[in-house]
């Protein structure tokens, strides 16, 4: 099993943390891990960030007078 050390809000320090067993089969890229003191979970996903760019004017500016 792979460990990390992330800070745990259970624990309110950081403990290491390990990949549980997945039945998704993911293994060691499971995005679970487990506090190894408390048994805290933590799920690590991808962040992605989309910046949606508008174009035009506002509906609350349409209204203005």
């Amino acid at each position: 099993m792979e460990e990390r050390e992330l800070r745990c809000v259970i624990c309110d320090r950081d403990m290491m943390f390990e990949v549980p067993p997945c039945p998704d089969g993911h293994e060691d890229d499971c995005p679970e891990l487990l506090c190894t003191r408390c048994g805290a979970a933590e799920m690590l996903f991808p962040l992605s960030l989309r910046v949606r760019r508008f174009r035009g004017v506002a509906p609350q500016q349409r209204r203005a007078a």
